[in-house]
């Protein structure tokens, strides 16, 4: 390994470690906008979830009422 680094060579690992850390900001901006939309799909699974929850439950309460009703 070389002891010494002349200029142009820091030059190139400058622009290596540029180009490197110019890929990762792009990988790291396409993650984001992936969390985004995921984020997204949840709260619409959630919203369906207690929809369907609380449509159950519902059915289930008029469903004793008129089983309570009959037997009174």
């Amino acid at each position: 390994m070389r002891s010494t680094w002349t200029d142009s060579r820091l030059d190139d690992l400058k622009s290596n470690v540029d180009i490197r850390f110019d890929e990762l900001n792009g990988r790291f901006s396409e993650l984001s906008s992936e969390v985004r939309e995921l984020r997204g799909e949840i709260g619409d699974l959630k919203r369906t979830l207690l929809q369907i929850g609380g449509g159950m439950t519902g059915a289930m309460l008029v469903g004793f009422m008129g089983l309570i009703a009959t037997q009174l």
